[in-house]
């Protein structure tokens, strides 16, 4: 059974937050809603998701800076919902690469087969770049195989998913939390210790000094230059 996408809703106007949230459960999505850019920031750096539907005039921190901060940490797909439909905005929106661009008002109709669009060609990309790189690290996505200049390094189901994680958001920071819920689930949701010790494990096994402990907070690894 396919496992259901994730979507983030960042909208102050409950009517059109509400419509949205609706009808993309209906198409079988799972939904999260923000009212603000703050909220959303937060939603977007504590869950995991699939794609975002991003405002730009909120409260806050505007839509553009949300894009921006998302941008840094992560390649997530960002579509904009807008009713800034001048040329310049839409520029600066693809500027901070957004991957689509709708300009309010705007038929639900369309905004499903936009977000299934974008999701296709995300989909797409994945399946044709199966191999991570950085630096002399190669993390084959479907031989579940990493190698160190040239050389196999055998990883635990969970450390490979760690590394995947890490190398997939590069720049992102990841707490204890955040990764016991996206690798472990809440099988060990009350043990973080298990993660300093994949960590640990995972930074001996490679041999190479990738992974950043960011004090207080969690652990990264810094995009690559």
């Amino acid at each position: 059974m396919a496992i259901s996408k994730r979507i983030l809703i960042v909208e102050d106007e409950v009517d059109i937050q509400n419509i949205l949230k609706v009808f993309l459960e209906e198409s079988g999505y799972l939904v999260e809603t923000a009212g603000d850019g703050l909220e959303g920031i937060t939603l977007f750096r504590k869950q995991s998701f699939d794609l975002v539907l991003l405002d730009i005039m909120l409260p806050k921190i505007d839509g553009y800076v949300v894009c921006e901060m998302i941008r840094q940490e992560s390649n997530l797909p960002v579509i904009m919902l807008t009713a800034l439909d001048d040329e310049d905005d839409q520029i600066r929106g693809f500027d901070l690469k957004v991957d689509d661009y709708i300009t309010k008002p705007f038929s639900i109709s369309l905004v499903l087969k936009r977000v299934e669009a974008v999701l296709r060609r995300t989909a797409e990309r994945e399946e044709n770049g199966h191999i991570l790189t950085y630096g002399e690290i190669f993390l084959d996505l479907e031989g579940y195989g990493v190698t160190v200049a040239g050389i196999p390094v055998p990883l635990t189901n969970r450390e490979f998913e760690v590394l995947k994680l890490l190398l997939e958001n590069q720049g992102r920071v990841f707490t204890r939390e955040n990764l016991l819920n996206q690798i472990w689930g809440y099988e060990y949701a009350a043990d973080e210790k298990i993660v300093n010790t994949h960590i640990k494990n995972l930074r001996k096994k490679l041999g190479i000094p990738c992974i950043e402990t960011v004090r207080g907070v969690g652990y990264k690894i810094d995009k690559e230059a």
